[in-house]
Parts: structure tokens; C-alpha cells; sequence
């Protein structure tokens, strides 16, 4: 059984910070891209930013410069560290990973952590 769960949600004054963790748990052989979600009331979920087992990262336009995503793969764990916060930011926030289990690769996700964001 494979879990992802997430972490380090929080309310947040703006311009302030806040760090999530996304860890992994179960019969893991390796995991490929892990990526950040999230979804405001009455919006899609948006993809916030990802990054491959390699290291390579890519961000939404709108998170730019604010927010960086990183990984530990000894510890299987995912980072969103978030600077600037806006409370345009604020949102449900989804961890989602490929994680290879033998010959297959799965797409997980967390159960969601809220940021808040207070103007």
C-alpha cells in the first residue's frame, strides 16, 4: 500500500512563508516526476510545479521566482517551499508522484493540505 502525505499547510500573513512536504510511504522501487496541485473554492485544480528524478523543475507563470520545488530521493519525499505568499495563493494543495512499483508506474496522489493566506 502506497501513501503520499502532505504536510506544512498553514494560515499565512501576506508576503510571509510557509514550507510543504509531500512523503511517500509503502513498497516504493522508485519514484519518477513528483508535482505540486492545487485548487482554490470554484476553480480547477492547477498544476503549481514539478520536478523529475533528475532534478529538473518547471513552475506555473504565476508562482515564478515565489516558490521552489525540490526533493530528497533517499527519503522519498517531496518540497514546496513558498515565499512571497499572496492571498491569491490561497488553496488546497495536492502532492501527486509517478511511483514505480516492479514493472509499472503508478500516479498517486495526497489527501490535500490548505494554505491560507491572509491580505
Amino acid at each position: 500500500q502506497v501513501q503520499l502525505v502532505e504536510s506544512g499547510g498553514g494560515l499565512v500573513q501576506a508576503g510571509g512563508s510557509l514550507r510543504l512536504s509531500c512523503a511517500a510511504s509503502g513498497s516504493i522501487d522508485s519514484i519518477n516526476h513528483m508535482g505540486w496541485y492545487r485548487q482554490a473554492p470554484g476553480k480547477q485544480r492547477e498544476r503549481v510545479a514539478g520536478i523529475t528524478r533528475g532534478g529538473s523543475t518547471n513552475y506555473a507563470d504565476s508562482v515564478k521566482d515565489r516558490f521552489t520545488i525540490s526533493r530528497d530521493n533517499a527519503k522519498n519525499t517531496g518540497y514546496l517551499q513558498m515565499n512571497s505568499l499572496k492571498p491569491e495563493d490561497t488553496a488546497v494543495y495536492y502532492c501527486n508522484a509517478g511511483i514505480v512499483v516492479g514493472p509499472f508506474e503508478y500516479s498517486y496522489w495526497g489527501q490535500g493540505t490548505q494554505v491560507t493566506v491572509s491580505s
